[in-house]
């Protein structure tokens, strides 16, 4: 068995364990081809790329991490893409859940709020030849306007509260897939899906651990927002 072997048979006893917490016993067919062809190893330093296939998080630097390959292959399947879909990520740090994204949908839309992270993964993404994901360099909070309503929206970062204006850029039946607490706290991976008349339902799925979302929002616009999750 290789490495990438080894990665997704840990990804499919992960849900096993969590089965019932996710309410499946396996994840789309088309999730874990991406996590086959998608070469994590490309979006480690190269000092770290021993650890590229382990089923943990690693350091890329700046102080942010690459997920756990079974959260990318998890928050992946949640968003429950089709091949039409425009998506946004918030939070591009090294480019592996927007170039797993890139293979499920037509096209990614990422947000990276350090700037050597956006350079470097907005680089590595066009020289693998994931051409259908733009990355930009900005607070990732505010989404990006300019191309909603998105089919799904993915954050790869804790936000203490769920951001209203990503809320407002889904399309009616779009899902919102973020984890939700403070950092170094507990943290709540969960799925926000946007009905009519711009109501939406909360779906909690497991307790995860992320790196906390950057410089969110200001003071004036945070009061104004869901700042712990509600069901509908």
């Amino acid at each position: 068995m290789n490495d990438l072997e080894r990665m997704l048979r840990d990804i499919k006893m992960e849900v096993e364990l969590t089965r019932n917490l996710l309410g499946k016993d396996s994840l789309d067919d088309r999730v874990m081809a991406a996590m086959k062809e998608v070469p994590r190893h490309e979006f480690l330093p190269p000092d770290l790329r021993y650890l590229a296939y382990d089923n943990g998080p690693a350091p890329i630097g700046s102080g942010q991490t690459i997920s756990q390959p079974y959260i990318v292959a998890l928050m992946s399947d949640l968003l429950e893409t089709r091949p039409t879909d425009t998506i946004l990520e918030i939070g591009t740090g090294s480019g592996y859940q927007a170039a797993i994204l890139s293979k499920l949908v037509k096209q990614v839309y990422s947000i990276e709020i350090i700037e050597d992270l956006a350079t470097k993964a907005s680089k590595r993404l066009k020289r693998l030849g994931y051409n259908n994901v733009a990355v930009r360099k900005d607070n990732g909070y505010f989404g990006w306007q300019e191309h909603a309503p998105f089919d799904g929206i993915i954050v790869t970062a804790a936000a203490p509260h769920i951001p209203l204006p990503l809320i407002n850029q889904l399309r009616e039946g779009a899902k919102l897939v973020i984890p939700v607490g403070l950092p170094y706290d507990y943290q709540e991976l969960i799925v926000v899906e946007k009905n009519v008349n711009d109501e939406f339902d909360i779906r909690p799925i497991l307790g995860v651990s992320f790196v906390p979302l950057i410089g969110e929002c200001s003071t004036e616009t945070a009061h104004k927002d869901f700042h712990k999750p509600s069901r509908h």
